[in-house]
């Protein structure tokens, strides 16, 4: 593959997922980490994306407005979310009573579940049914399902929640910005996700590297509301903040 070509695909797959990880470019265009970091440093320098710690983003914010069918998120970012998920699923303790949002990351916590004495309530299905063949007592909430999310939202979702108290609570989430808090596209899982947030004495976000600077029509919470749990920090803005917790550097 000729420079110019192998340059193109890389900014093409940046203006896709917003953000790349170098093992991701290693693997999609099967080349040497030294040819990626070579082509980066130049796309930066030409000032065609930004290069941060671990792979590159696209330089404008980006908004994100409507859901990704759960059939291609979960396709995305495998190793990243693994690593969060096996990290979020050890945070779990004897007796903790856990709400687990709708997400494909969340969804990959459950496979990691060492602690038996503990009660999930979920507004995903399937995992309310994962956990439950799990032997996990497990409470789903009622309310309007959404295919696309395979998440249960809607009013009588929030007014479910509003007796329970957490001691932690695991969100997934579309978009994370400093100035525009967390976010996700749908107005209703965004309330969702707001109440079981307040209703959680610890409050960790799921957040692989893509959801860094991107934002979505609805917030659901405050920046510093939760502890950001991703592999690697997505640019240089966020390397101050002491909410985020890096799981390749743990």
């Amino acid at each position: 593959m000729l420079t110019e070509e192998r340059q193109q695909k890389i900014l093409e797959l940046v203006e896709q997922y917003k953000s790349v990880s170098t093992q991701s470019l290693m693997d999609e265009l099967h080349i040497s980490e030294s040819t990626v970091r070579r082509d980066l440093n130049m796309l930066h320098e030409q000032g065609r994306l930004s290069k941060v710690r671990g792979g590159a983003m696209i330089k404008t914010r980006s908004y994100r407005t409507k859901d990704d069918e759960v059939s291609l998120r979960k396709s995305m970012y495998q190793d990243e979310k693994r690593k969060i998920a096996r990290y979020a699923a050890s945070l779990i303790e004897a007796e903790d009573f856990v709400y687990l949002d709708a997400g494909t990351t969340t969804e990959l916590m459950i496979e990691y579940l060492t602690e038996q004495q503990v009660v999930f309530v979920t507004n995903a299905v399937g995992h309310a049914k994962r956990l439950s063949e799990s032997g996990y007592t497990t409470y789903l909430l009622g309310g309007e399902f959404k295919a696309s999310t395979e998440a249960v939202v809607g009013d009588e979702a929030v007014e479910s929640l509003k007796k329970y108290n957490f001691t932690k609570g695991f969100f997934g989430v579309n978009g994370v910005s400093p100035e525009y808090g967390f976010s996700t596209p749908d107005v209703k899982e965004a309330m969702v996700k707001k109440t079981a947030m307040v209703s959680s004495a610890k409050r960790f976000v799921l957040c692989d590297p893509s959801k860094f600077s991107q934002i979505s029509c609805v917030k659901f919470a405050d920046f510093t509301n939760a502890v950001i749990i991703t592999t690697e920090v997505a640019g240089e803005e966020y390397v101050h903040f002491k909410h985020i917790m890096e799981v390749n550097r743990l």
